[in-house]
């Protein structure tokens, strides 16, 4: 791997020492968050200032992780960084972009450059698809292609790869000079050139301009002149295609079929045609596209034509999901312009479960030279894709928009999302179809998740006091130096991932932990931004997994052969990873034996192995004691060979919520917090913790009925004297078990016991309500919670406390509260 010294790298950006602690460090890594630490010997730390973030007030938790080159543009108290080299320049984000770009200096390998203002991590994906078995490609992670993006993909750039692929994204005017000396591509690509981001532009012709100078050392562009007019290109080495017989490749015909499209072409020298799996406008110009650079690099048609046909979706920002009221969501909430609002429109042309079709659309962010042509864009999209309804967002839209489609489409009009949010259940959403789309800044996101929510009468109300009180009881036991990882994955135990998450993260709890993915998906979707371990990674969800900053468990060499194949085929190293060992619960985790193969494998520069843990088997029971030992002695056993084989140190956990209290000896370097955190605990009353969870309901009916008389299905409750029967609110489908049924469980009514009586429903439950004074209907009633533990509720009902509360059924609503 290439690197420099730390006196190099002050050369190169003219840098100065604030503190030089140890000359002889060298760099592999740029950091900028120091919530991602990999390899922090090798880091060094650029400490970046924004409107929102100053990166110097970061440096001590940098340090704390093991960084020790920091790059600054203000001066710093170092007396606390004793070991810490600090090069002083005038703008970290300059000397970031410096960097990167005398790294760049470094290759003579083709490089290319990819702007537009859609379609460029298409295109870069389907490059490294087509052209992987001809070149080792070095390319953007995903849409690295800011000012800041840019640099730490270039950096990325190694003595093996034989072909680089960057994008590069501006917003306004001035932005592309920094990018094209960071980059210096040899080959450009121009894809589209859209009203997206073009606030920060006069115009169409000022925003193309500012794109062109990422070519001004270009050998050449390849781009549809034809496609771009009316617009202006003026390149002088223009690799051009089109359906006129002067482009370098000429387009002769496309036929669309119900899957899939043929493209026929010719050159100089070759006719043919491509087949791809798709038959939407923009998937076609962006396979040309790629045709186009194939082609130029002289890559034999015979090796590519096959290709086409496999080549995959690359996943975009259209979530579907299903809504109240027998809707359908479709939530493109993070983009507004025409080009995306097509495909989300096409989009919503495919779900044809519902005849009618709603769209909640915000204004778009334009120039005022814009505003018009847009909506009346805007305005034909909406006709010509049969559009029901209408709901604007913002002023825009209601004045420039709503009057062009109000003789065809019904139109409401909010001046905000907050407004919209407040009048949402008078605009009556059922059977039908709703499209989402909006500016990032409008946050319809919100309107989304009100569409999708699940409301009930019936509600788990959670106590987050008792929560952070039960976290710092357990923190007692623990060195100052143990981390602690919080386990919020099956819903946080039945309570809520994203609320548990937000008070984690509070808290300053140092790593999360998921059971898939999709879990932790949605905690970053909701602003989480602390580590967080998926513990059960699928193949089918890597892509997700990267997206969003997640660290999977691997377990077994089928789902490290995995990962390392898909790390290798993305053009990613040193990912952080979590290695679970198995010490003798023999669920999940590699065996003594598998040790000295595994170590072989993390030594390849594929993986960063954050940590190292297992899984004791009964870690609360006494009686298992001497069992947990001889799991401890074989995890360090375990711990000790990996470490004696990896040129870095990593983190031992192996203590659950039991173990921290009754086996505080085995808290190694973290501990994993569950159950605990809620106050449910073979060992609760010796840190006095408090249950945290209350399940509760309400009575929709009383009944006064006689003996003789039989209560629910096949008559299983018979009163055999005068009795007052309640049925409640709540049966198995919300997660309240069925064998509760015919006396075997109670509720609460008024602190009085309320024995079940007759057989538990899917959504109620009859409760025996007999001398309990002044019951109404709509009363609460407990179902467990204090008084009434949930440990005593899994006991009735022969199971454990873990069970019933990861249950809990996600139409049950969760209520959040704090004394």
């Amino acid at each position: 791997m290439l690197y420099y010294s730390v006196d190099q790298i002050a050369t190169v950006l003219h840098a100065s020492y604030l503190q030089q602690a140890d000359t002889s460090s060298h760099v592999e890594h740029l950091l900028i968050d120091s919530r991602r630490i990999i390899h922090p010997p090798t880091a060094l730390f650029f400490a970046l200032k924004t409107e929102r973030r100053n990166g110097h007030d970061f440096i001590a938790e940098a340090y704390n992780k093991g960084v020790r080159q920091f790059i600054i543009q203000q001066t710093v108290d170092i007396n606390p960084f004793p070991s810490a080299n600090f090069l002083l320049v005038q703008d970290t984000l300059k000397a970031l972009q410096q960097l990167a770009a005398w790294h760049r200096q470094q290759f003579s390998i083709p490089v290319i450059g990819i702007t537009g203002s859609n379609g460029k991590t298409i295109v870069k994906e389907w490059l490294n698809q087509l052209l992987s078995d001809h070149f080792n490609i070095i390319r953007s992670p995903k849409s690295y292609n800011s000012q800041v993006g840019v640099p730490l993909s270039v950096w990325q750039l190694q003595p093996q790869h034989t072909l680089a692929i960057f994008e590069a994204g501006i917003s306004q005017e001035g932005e592309m000079q920094a990018l094209q000396n960071i980059i210096k591509p040899t080959i450009g690509i121009l894809t589209t050139i859209s009203e997206v981001h073009a606030e920060g532009f006069k115009n169409a012709q000022d925003k193309l301009n500012e794109k062109q100078k990422l070519y001004a050392a270009a050998h050449a562009v390849i781009c549809s002149p034809e496609k771009l007019k009316p617009l202006v290109f003026n390149q002088p080495n223009v690799f051009s295609w089109g359906e006129a017989n002067s482009n370098n490749v000429v387009i002769s015909n496309i036929e669309k079929q119900l899957t899939q499209t043929t493209i026929s072409f010719s050159t100089e020298t070759l006719a043919g045609n491509i087949t791809i799996p798709f038959t939407d406008d923009a998937s076609v110009e962006n396979a040309v596209t790629c045709l186009s650079v194939c082609l130029y690099l002289h890559v034999p048609f015979s090796d590519i034509k096959d290709k086409f046909t496999q080549l995959r979706p690359v996943s975009l920002r259209l979530e579907l999901k299903s809504g109240l009221h027998n809707t359908t969501i479709i939530n493109d909430s993070y983009s507004a312009d025409l080009s995306s609002l097509t495909i989300a429109l096409n989009m919503l042309l495919q779900q044809g479960q519902h005849a009618n079709r709603s769209i909640i659309l915000s204004d778009f962010q334009l120039t005022a030279e814009q505003e018009q042509t847009t909506y009346t864009s805007i305005a034909a999209l909406i006709q010509q894709y049969h559009i029901s309804r209408l709901i604007t967002v913002g002023e825009k839209t209601k004045l420039l928009l709503a009057p062009l489609v109000a003789e065809t489409t019904a139109v409401h009009s909010f001046s905000s999302t907050a407004e919209l949010a407040e009048q949402l259940p008078s605009l009556g959403f059922q059977n039908e179809t709703i499209l989402i789309k909006g500016a990032r800044s409008f946050e319809l996101d919100r309107i989304a998740q009100m569409l999708e929510q699940k409301t009930h009468q019936t509600v788990l109300e959670i106590n987050l006091g008792a929560i952070e009180r039960n976290i710092r009881a357990h923190q007692q036991l623990l060195k100052p130096s143990t981390k602690i990882m919080a386990m919020v994955k099956a819903f946080s135990y039945g309570s809520g991932s994203y609320e548990i998450a937000n008070l984690l993260q509070f808290m300053k709890a140092d790593y999360l932990a998921v059971a898939f993915t999709d879990e932790g998906v949605a905690l970053r979707k909701a602003g989480i931004t602390l580590p967080i371990m998926v513990m059960n990674p699928e193949p089918v969800t890597f892509d997700a997994l990267i997206d969003h900053n997640l660290e999977p468990e691997l377990f077994s060499f089928s789902i490290l052969h995995a990962f390392e194949h898909y790390l290798e085929k993305e053009g990613i190293s040193s990912y952080p990873v979590h290695i679970k060992i198995d010490t003798g619960m023999h669920r999940l985790g590699f065996m003594q034996q598998e040790l000295a193969a595994l170590a072989e494998i993390l030594k390849k520069n594929t993986f960063t192995v954050q940590s190292v843990f297992s899984h004791l088997a009964a870690s609360e029971d006494p009686a298992e004691d001497a069992f947990t030992l001889q799991q401890a002695t074989e995890f360090e056993t375990a711990c000790s060979f990996l470490q004696s084989q990896l040129d870095y140190s990593f983190i031992r956990h192996i203590d659950n919520s039991h173990g921290t209290i009754r086996h505080p000896q085995l808290q190694y370097d973290m501990v994993r917090l569950g159950i605990g955190m809620y106050g449910v605990s073979a060992a609760a009353g010796i840190l006095h913790l408090e249950e945290a969870l209350q399940l509760k309901t309400t009575i929709a009916q009383i009944k006064q009925l006689q003996p003789g008389d039989t209560v629910g299905y096949n008559r299983r409750g018979i009163i055999t004297k005068p009795s007052a029967i309640a049925t409640v609110r709540i049966g198995y489908a919300d997660g309240y078990p069925r064998n509760l049924s015919n006396g075997n469980g109670y509720m609460l009514i008024h602190g009085k016991q309320a024995p079940v009586i007759g057989t538990v429903c899917m959504d109620m439950t009859m409760l025996d309500i007999t001398g309990i004074a002044d019951v109404h209907e709509g009363d609460d009633v407990t179902v467990f919670g204090p008084p009434l533990s949930v440990v005593e509720v899994a006991k009735q009902s022969q199971t454990i406390a873990y069970e019933l509360m990861t249950g809990i059924s996600q139409r049950v609503k969760r209520v959040y509260f704090e004394e």
